[in-house]
């Protein structure tokens, strides 16, 4: 038997092997799919090793603690408003943004030493237990002796039945706990992967390699929040925007980096000025960005957030607040401009929840449609009309479907997968940097498979296309939706219809999708992940 390439693969095929040991009453046959079980690799790291790591992490974040501590009495204690950065922000600032830095740095370390530690005990554990179980088969096979010849195996003996009898009971057991140990230590990793992803993501101050700014502009620019909802969940710029961003500034010209450096330095806000980096990381000139400083100059942060932000995050997003009887979560927060949501017209799914996650990570378009062409609207119904006439051109660029009635009237009907891939590659792809790759979901081993590149993707900020569906008496229900964010074992999910809710991994995996939709459409089938 070759070799299982990943952790799936493992389990499947212990799955597998414990499934045909129940019904084996054949000799050489349970031999063989004893051997079978015995080639699966057990689990590996070292636990040791990780143990290490994770005291010396915990050890760290205690060191951590008390900079954060410190810089936060400082921060306290009135600083003048001045600072010599490219980006003129203020020392308060600077500090404020230090002391939450260094508290996220001392948060990361203590609980990436805890998930190193869990996942150490867990390497432990399960490498014990497959050892156990392997020990198991070694007896089965021992009890059943080398395999029958031909007319050997013609008729068994009653103690050659019995021998049979127990092998099996031994064998079954001991696939048993190698799975389970191949379940907990997968189950552990990916854990630990996740939130280690996380972390290194939320370094986003590092991730923006230009000369021009200071250590402090940058840090300033990481941390800098919408004013609705928590900060930490309302950060304007994703470790892929910083990254895109300080990647443009070094291809400057020294006119024109002197002239965005202006820009930035003439902000009235913070926000004004993540704003800005926003724009350069979706991909505009500087005379775009130019012309977009011109009609946010001057905003208020609640204007700023309000126009160019489609979803905020409420503190309180993540309460369980138990189902409706359709399905969905009662706790969803309504995504909307004015009295508006930002939600389909129609069948429109796919384009619906492509323009919202262009929107997303484009503020210029955004304001576009919330602002309308001087920038300066504040009508709902004139952002409407714009949203609705925006679905409608990315139904047509992606080829979307239409049904008709009689005799003139013609309304969007969805859209297949190959559509959904061009409009996420036109309308996404450009302001983020990664193109997108369809993939099939349809058991929960491929979804647990890809739940970790998904994770990964978000917590950058680059959003994740999903399609969900359902059967009901053999007709199918589909939908399109966006995973958006990512906290502990949470996915944070926008639906078109205007909505985000929070899902568990266990929800994705296992078809529980019906909480961010109903419960017409429990499975998520498809996704479209950023291939680099």
């Amino acid at each position: 038997m070759a070799e299982q390439g990943s952790t799936t693969e493992r389990r499947a095929a212990l799955e597998a092997c414990y499934k045909q040991l129940l019904d084996c009453d054949d000799k050489n046959e349970m031999i063989n799919l004893i051997n079978s079980a015995l080639a699966v690799p057990a689990p590996v790291g070292s636990a040791g090793t990780l143990e290490l790591l994770g005291k010396r992490y915990r050890t760290q974040s205690k060191n951590a603690d008390e900079v954060a501590h410190k810089v936060e009495q400082v921060a306290g204690s009135g600083l003048p408003e001045v600072w010599v950065g490219k980006a003129s922000v203020g020392a308060t600032e600077v500090v404020q943004a230090a002391a939450r830095a260094a508290a996220q740095m001392a948060e990361a370390l203590q609980k990436g030493g805890k998930a190193l530690l869990t996942l150490s005990d867990a390497v432990g554990d399960a490498q014990k237990l497959d050892e156990t179980g392997r020990g198991q088969l070694q007896e089965a096979l021992s009890i059943l002796g080398s395999e029958d010849g031909f007319f050997d195996s013609m008729v068994d003996t009653d103690e050659e039945e019995d021998a049979i009898f127990r092998a099996g009971t031994a064998a079954s057991a001991g696939v048993e706990k190698m799975r389970s140990a191949a379940r907990s230590a997968d189950d552990a990793a990916r854990a630990a992967a996740r939130d280690l992803n996380k972390f290194a993501s939320e370094a986003r101050s590092g991730k923006m390699h230009t000369s021009g700014l200071s250590a402090a502009d940058k840090l300033v620019l990481a941390d800098t929040a919408g004013i609705y909802g928590p900060a930490e969940m309302n950060e304007l710029l994703s470790a892929n925007d910083l990254e895109r961003s300080g990647r443009y500034m070094e291809k400057m010209n020294a006119k024109d980096r002197a002239e965005f450096d202006k820009m930035l330095a003439q902000s009235k806000s913070p926000q004004e000025r993540a704003y800005l980096v926003k724009a350069l990381a979706a991909g505009y000139d500087l005379d775009a960005v130019s012309d977009f400083r011109e009609k946010i100059h001057g905003k208020d942060p609640g204007w700023l957030q309000r126009h160019l932000t489609p979803v905020s995050t409420a503190g309180d997003s993540m309460n369980d607040e138990g189902r409706a009887k359709d399905g969905r979560n009662n706790n969803t927060d309504d995504q909307a401009f004015g009295d508006e949501r930002w939600s389909q017209d129609g069948n429109t799914c796919v384009p619906s929840s492509t323009v919202s996650a262009r929107a997303m990570v484009d503020p210029v378009y955004a304001l576009e449609l919330t602002g309308g062409p001087s920038g300066q609207e504040d009508d709902p119904d004139a952002f409407r009309d714009r949203l609705g006439a925006e679905q409608q051109r990315v139904h047509d660029e992606g080829d979307g479907d239409y049904e008709y009635d009689f005799p003139f009237s013609r309304h969007p009907d969805g859209m297949d997968n190959d559509g959904k891939t061009t409009v996420v590659n036109k309308e996404i792809s450009p302001h983020t940097g990664a193109s997108y790759d369809f993939q099939e979901t349809r058991s929960a081993d491929a979804r647990r498979d890809v739940l970790p590149d998904i994770e990964k993707s978000v917590a950058d900020g680059k959003p994740v296309p999903i399609g969900v569906e359902g059967y009901k008496d053999g007709d199918r229900t589909g939908h399109a939706m966006m995973i958006i964010g990512q906290e502990g074992d949470k996915l944070q999910v926008y639906n078109p219809w205007g909505t985000t809710t929070w899902v568990s991994e266990d929800d994705f995996v296992n078809g529980h999708m019906d909480k961010a939709s109903d419960n017409r459409m429990p499975d998520a089938y498809a996704v479209h992940l950023p291939a680099d």
